[in-house]
Order: C-alpha cells, then structure tokens, then sequence
C-alpha cells in the first residue's frame, strides 16, 4: 500500500523577498529624508520622544545618547539598505525587525504604517531564519525526486509557511476593519468624507494637483466615487482569501493603485511602501516566485515544496517509483 507524501510549501521565493524589501525602503525613506529634530521631538501631554518606557525601553534609540541620534539614524539607513537589496536574509532578518521596532516606538510622528511595517518584518523574520540563500531574489531549487528534504528544512518551512500565513491573517483583518470602521460615520455614509479629506491641513491633496483633482472634488458624483471606492476595495480585500487565486491576482494590481494614490495624494508613502508588502503576502501564494524577479540557478518552477517522508508503518512496495503528486498547500 502506497501513501501520499506529505507536503510543505517552501516560503523562501522573490515574492516574500519583495515584500522585505519594500519595507526595509519604506522605513529607510522615513529615517533617510526626516531630519534628527523631526523625528524626535516633544510631543505636548505626551512628552519628548523616544520615550523609552516599558518594552520601548529596548529600542536602539534608547540605547545611545540623544547626541549620537544622527549616527545611528544613517546607520540604520545603511543596514535598511542592506536588508533591502536582498543579501543573506538569514543573517539580515533579525536587524530588520528590530530597527523597524526601534523606529516605531521611537519617533513622534509615526503612523499606520510604522506599525504594519514592524509587524510584518517580525513575521517575515520567520520566514527569513530558515532561507540559507544568498539573496532572497534567488528561486530555490526544488528537493530531488523520492528524496526527503531534512527535519530541520521542514520544521524551518513550516515556521515560515505559518508566519506568512498569519500575515495574510493580518492584512485581511486590517482591511476589514478599515472598511467597516468608515460606516458607522455620516460623511462615508452619504459620499461626502474625501472633500474634506482632500482640504485637510495636514493630509490635503497637493497643490500642485489641484487642477486636476478639485474639479472631481467638486463634483458629487466624483466625490462620491472617491469617497465609495475605496470602501468596496478594502471589503474585497478583506475577502480576498475566500476567493480563487486568480480573483487575488485582479485584486493585486487594483491594491497597488489604491495605496500608490494615496500616497501621491496624502505624502503617505512610508504607508504605502508598507501596505504594498502587505498586497504580496496576502494576494500571492505562499511560496510564488515572480519569473522576472528570479536569479540563481533555479528556475524552473515558481514554488517548491519541502516533502516529508511516508510513514513508517507503511510497507515498502518493490518496483518502478508512482510519478510524484502534487505538493498540498498545508501539513497533513
């Protein structure tokens, strides 16, 4: 009696590696292009930032000197930078989570985004451990026929496989809760909420893009589109892990749209380097590899699997090996 290997997707693609990179840039711009005085700074009722109470007491900017802020500032950049390019995610992933912790613990003026982003680096360094590749743009080769890939390769891919699941978890009850939270207010309701989002103060729309956007603005039905489709798009978002894959792959390019306007319109784009990576992990398979980003030696299939070896109880059968079957998206 033959028994069905048992398989465990491997998440070490380039599609995890662009989602670590696009946060690793998104937090760089932020430390990068926002001086010293700007990010730490007194904050009225609050007190003056890094505030380094509790676990924040642990933040890299709490264990250096106020004066030393601009050094380590340009070397966190550096190691951003590193992490980013795609070297050695074994040894970058640790690094990345915690200067993503210190920086979002630290500074005055941080947002949604700084948060997502310290998030998804803790979970995507699970991920990150167990790839012993040299950059994480690398497709990794598929195990070899009928032969079992180790213990400790399928302990390391089903810690990542579960870390990335628990991302796309995340992503979905962020966009979930960001839809229905607008309803319950009278200018979500009625079509109104991007006019006065479009004349804030601090997160209007741009001058330089007033031509173009106050006639929309202007208009009911143009308001009302702006103020509506977002909404839907962040429910099907939501949703988007109860739908086929091919659904997801719609949705992907739609997401990037979305966020990508935000930030042109709002100066969000710490924010939307950081939802981006989030679109990767929850709208791809875990384990996809994108053939244009692909370098190394492997390329021949875009997700491969760590298999683990039948049962012991079941009876060795003599004869030509059965053709292999396909890997199963879970741990049976």
């Amino acid at each position: 009696m033959l028994t069905r290997a048992r398989g465990i997707p491997l998440p070490w693609s380039n599609a995890y590696g662009l989602a670590r990179t696009l946060l690793a840039l998104g937090t760089a711009g932020t430390l990068a292009f926002s001086s010293t005085a700007t990010l730490f700074r007194p904050v009225v009722t609050i007190g003056a930032y890094p505030l380094c109470q509790g676990m924040t007491a642990g933040g890299a900017f709490c264990l250096v000197p106020r004066g030393q802020f601009d050094l380590l500032r340009w070397l966190s950049v550096v190691v951003l930078l590193v992490v980013a390019s795609g070297w050695r995610p074994r040894f970058t992933a640790l690094p990345h989570a915690y200067i993503s912790f210190s920086v979002f613990s630290g500074i005055a003026i941080g947002d949604g985004g700084d948060q997502i982003t310290w998030i998804l680096s803790l979970l995507l360094a699970l991920v990150a451990l167990g790839d012993g590749r040299r950059w994480h743009w690398q497709t990794p080769e598929s195990p070899a026929a009928g032969v079992p890939s180790t213990r400790a390769t399928r302990g390391w891919a089903l810690l990542g496989t579960s870390a990335w699941t628990v991302a796309r978890l995340q992503m979905a009850f962020l966009y979930f809760q960001a839809s229905v939270a607008k309803l319950p207010h009278t200018e979500w309701a009625d079509g109104s909420a991007m006019y006065y989002w479009a004349n804030n103060s601090s997160f209007g729309f741009p001058e330089w893009l007033r031509p173009l956007t106050d006639p929309v603005v202007r208009s009911p039905a143009g308001v009302a589109a702006l103020t509506w489709v977002p909404v839907a798009l962040e429910l099907a978002l939501a949703a988007a892990l109860l739908m086929p894959q091919r659904r997801r792959w719609a949705l992907l390019p739609l997401g990037i749209a979305f966020h990508l306007g935000i930030a042109v319109l709002m100066g969000l784009w710490s924010f939307a380097f950081a939802m981006w990576a989030g679109l990767f992990l929850l709208l791809t398979p875990v384990g996809h590899g994108f053939p244009l980003l692909a370098t190394g030696r492997s390329r021949q299939k875009a997700t491969a699997c760590a298999s683990a070896p039948p049962d012991d109880s079941s009876p060795a059968t003599p004869g030509a090996a059965s053709p292999p079957s396909a890997p199963r998206p879970l741990v049976s």
